[in-house]
Protein backbone atom coordinates (compact mmCIF):
# COMPACT_ATOMS: atom_id res chain seq x y z
CA UNK A 1 0.00 0.00 0.00
CA UNK A 2 1.25 3.41 -0.67
CA UNK A 3 1.44 6.15 1.59
CA UNK A 4 -0.23 9.81 1.24
CA UNK A 5 2.62 11.90 0.61
CA UNK A 6 1.07 14.94 -0.74
CA UNK A 7 1.61 18.25 1.42
CA UNK A 8 -1.63 20.79 1.71
CA UNK A 9 -1.13 24.33 1.41
CA UNK A 10 -3.13 26.03 3.71
CA UNK A 11 -1.45 29.57 3.09
CA UNK A 12 0.60 31.32 0.00
CA UNK A 13 2.05 34.98 -0.35
CA UNK A 14 4.11 36.78 -2.54
CA UNK A 15 7.19 38.00 -0.74
CA UNK A 16 8.93 39.11 -4.45
CA UNK A 17 7.87 39.94 -7.56
CA UNK A 18 10.04 40.95 -10.66
CA UNK A 19 10.48 40.17 -14.34
CA UNK A 20 13.17 37.35 -13.85
CA UNK A 21 11.14 35.41 -11.07
CA UNK A 22 8.39 35.55 -7.81
CA UNK A 23 9.13 33.95 -4.69
CA UNK A 24 6.39 32.47 -2.83
CA UNK A 25 6.60 31.79 1.43
CA UNK A 26 3.62 28.84 1.79
CA UNK A 27 2.73 27.46 5.23
CA UNK A 28 2.17 23.76 4.45
CA UNK A 29 0.44 20.93 6.45
CA UNK A 30 2.08 17.35 5.91
CA UNK A 31 0.09 14.09 5.96
CA UNK A 32 1.19 13.44 9.53
CA UNK A 33 -0.30 17.00 10.93
CA UNK A 34 3.14 18.83 11.30
CA UNK A 35 3.31 22.65 9.67
CA UNK A 36 6.01 23.77 7.68
CA UNK A 37 6.06 27.85 7.89
CA UNK A 38 7.72 29.54 5.57
CA UNK A 39 8.20 27.11 2.44
CA UNK A 40 9.94 29.05 0.06
CA UNK A 41 8.92 28.29 -3.61
CA UNK A 42 10.47 30.04 -6.84
CA UNK A 43 8.63 30.52 -9.54
CA UNK A 44 10.77 30.32 -12.57
CA UNK A 45 9.45 30.22 -16.47
CA UNK A 46 9.53 27.16 -18.77
CA UNK A 47 12.73 27.04 -20.99
CA UNK A 48 13.61 24.71 -23.53
CA UNK A 49 16.77 24.03 -25.15
CA UNK A 50 17.86 21.87 -28.53
CA UNK A 51 20.88 19.55 -28.65
CA UNK A 52 21.77 20.98 -32.55
CA UNK A 53 23.74 18.25 -34.87
CA UNK A 54 25.01 19.09 -38.24
CA UNK A 55 25.02 17.12 -41.44
CA UNK A 56 28.19 16.70 -40.73
CA UNK A 57 27.91 15.28 -37.35
CA UNK A 58 28.71 18.20 -35.34
CA UNK A 59 26.74 19.31 -32.22
CA UNK A 60 26.37 23.05 -31.56
CA UNK A 61 26.44 24.45 -28.69
CA UNK A 62 26.97 28.04 -27.27
CA UNK A 63 29.49 29.07 -24.71
CA UNK A 64 28.88 32.34 -22.79
CA UNK A 65 29.37 33.51 -19.15
CA UNK A 66 27.10 33.01 -16.13
CA UNK A 67 27.14 35.15 -13.00
CA UNK A 68 25.78 33.13 -10.80
CA UNK A 69 28.11 29.94 -10.83
CA UNK A 70 31.13 32.57 -12.13
CA UNK A 71 32.29 30.71 -14.63
CA UNK A 72 32.25 30.45 -18.64
CA UNK A 73 29.89 27.52 -19.65
CA UNK A 74 29.04 25.13 -22.65
CA UNK A 75 25.51 24.75 -23.04
CA UNK A 76 22.79 23.90 -25.22
CA UNK A 77 21.18 26.65 -27.42
CA UNK A 78 17.68 27.43 -25.73
CA UNK A 79 15.84 29.54 -23.23
CA UNK A 80 12.39 31.02 -21.94
CA UNK A 81 9.34 29.79 -23.69
CA UNK A 82 7.78 33.12 -24.37
CA UNK A 83 3.60 34.40 -23.09
CA UNK A 84 1.48 31.37 -25.59
CA UNK A 85 4.54 29.56 -27.62
CA UNK A 86 4.98 26.27 -27.42
CA UNK A 87 8.20 24.53 -26.47
CA UNK A 88 9.16 23.36 -29.73
CA UNK A 89 8.53 26.89 -31.36
CA UNK A 90 10.49 28.37 -28.60
CA UNK A 91 13.82 25.86 -29.32
CA UNK A 92 13.40 26.50 -32.95
CA UNK A 93 13.28 30.17 -32.30
CA UNK A 94 16.53 30.18 -29.60
CA UNK A 95 18.48 27.55 -32.36
CA UNK A 96 18.48 30.53 -34.65
CA UNK A 97 18.47 33.44 -32.36
CA UNK A 98 21.81 32.08 -30.12
CA UNK A 99 23.46 29.91 -33.32
CA UNK A 100 21.73 31.19 -36.73
CA UNK A 101 21.26 26.94 -37.14
CA UNK A 102 17.79 26.31 -38.37
CA UNK A 103 16.78 22.11 -38.88
CA UNK A 104 13.26 21.25 -40.49
CA UNK A 105 14.14 17.90 -38.58
CA UNK A 106 13.43 18.69 -34.95
CA UNK A 107 12.55 15.90 -32.15
CA UNK A 108 11.42 16.09 -29.03
CA UNK A 109 13.17 14.03 -26.18
CA UNK A 110 11.53 14.60 -22.82
CA UNK A 111 10.78 17.12 -20.19
CA UNK A 112 11.82 17.63 -16.81
CA UNK A 113 11.43 19.50 -13.09
CA UNK A 114 14.97 20.93 -12.98
CA UNK A 115 15.21 21.25 -9.61
CA UNK A 116 10.92 20.19 -7.84
CA UNK A 117 12.11 20.82 -4.03
CA UNK A 118 11.90 24.84 -3.91
CA UNK A 119 11.24 25.17 -8.24
CA UNK A 120 7.70 24.86 -10.30
CA UNK A 121 8.72 25.34 -13.96
CA UNK A 122 9.50 22.82 -16.37
CA UNK A 123 12.05 22.28 -18.70
CA UNK A 124 11.96 20.81 -22.57
CA UNK A 125 14.44 19.11 -24.79
CA UNK A 126 14.65 18.51 -27.92
CA UNK A 127 17.11 17.08 -30.75
CA UNK A 128 17.62 19.13 -33.91
CA UNK A 129 19.09 17.03 -36.96
CA UNK A 130 20.47 18.51 -40.07
CA UNK A 131 20.89 21.61 -38.78
CA UNK A 132 22.62 24.21 -40.94
CA UNK A 133 23.86 27.82 -40.91
CA UNK A 134 21.10 29.61 -42.69
CA UNK A 135 19.14 31.81 -39.81
CA UNK A 136 20.38 35.83 -38.42
CA UNK A 137 21.53 35.62 -34.67
CA UNK A 138 19.39 37.92 -32.34
CA UNK A 139 20.97 38.08 -29.29
CA UNK A 140 19.03 39.27 -26.39
CA UNK A 141 20.26 42.50 -24.78
CA UNK A 142 22.85 40.79 -22.48
CA UNK A 143 23.65 38.30 -24.16
CA UNK A 144 27.15 37.73 -25.00
CA UNK A 145 28.01 34.41 -26.79
CA UNK A 146 30.38 32.59 -28.87
CA UNK A 147 28.61 29.61 -31.08
CA UNK A 148 31.27 26.55 -30.66
CA UNK A 149 30.90 22.83 -32.12
CA UNK A 150 32.48 19.82 -31.27
CA UNK A 151 32.95 16.46 -33.05
CA UNK A 152 30.67 13.05 -31.76
CA UNK A 153 34.25 12.07 -29.84
CA UNK A 154 35.22 15.37 -28.06
CA UNK A 155 31.32 15.82 -26.96
CA UNK A 156 31.70 12.63 -25.02
CA UNK A 157 35.00 13.45 -23.94
CA UNK A 158 33.71 16.55 -22.85
CA UNK A 159 31.22 14.53 -20.79
CA UNK A 160 33.51 12.63 -19.19
CA UNK A 161 35.49 15.62 -17.87
CA UNK A 162 32.52 17.53 -16.47
CA UNK A 163 32.70 19.82 -18.89
CA UNK A 164 29.67 20.39 -19.42
CA UNK A 165 28.29 22.59 -15.96
CA UNK A 166 24.72 22.50 -16.68
CA UNK A 167 23.50 19.80 -14.92
CA UNK A 168 19.90 18.78 -16.46
CA UNK A 169 21.46 19.33 -20.30
CA UNK A 170 23.65 16.61 -19.43
CA UNK A 171 21.17 14.28 -19.36
CA UNK A 172 20.21 15.94 -22.85
CA UNK A 173 23.05 15.45 -24.65
CA UNK A 174 23.41 11.81 -23.63
CA UNK A 175 20.06 11.41 -24.47
CA UNK A 176 20.94 12.62 -28.09
CA UNK A 177 24.15 10.88 -28.25
CA UNK A 178 22.35 7.15 -27.72
CA UNK A 179 19.13 8.18 -30.19
CA UNK A 180 21.92 9.29 -32.66
CA UNK A 181 23.69 5.95 -32.08
CA UNK A 182 26.76 7.60 -31.09
CA UNK A 183 27.24 5.62 -28.06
Amino acid sequence: MTREMKWKTLSSKYVYHDRWFKARAASCELPDGRIIEPYYVVELPNWANVVVVTKDERMVFVRQYRYAGDMITIELPGGVIDKNESPEAAVKREMIEETGYTSNEIEFLYQVSPNPAINDNTAYFYLARNAEPGGTQKFDPFEDIEVVSFSKEEVIQLLREGKFQHGVQVGAIYDALVKLKWL
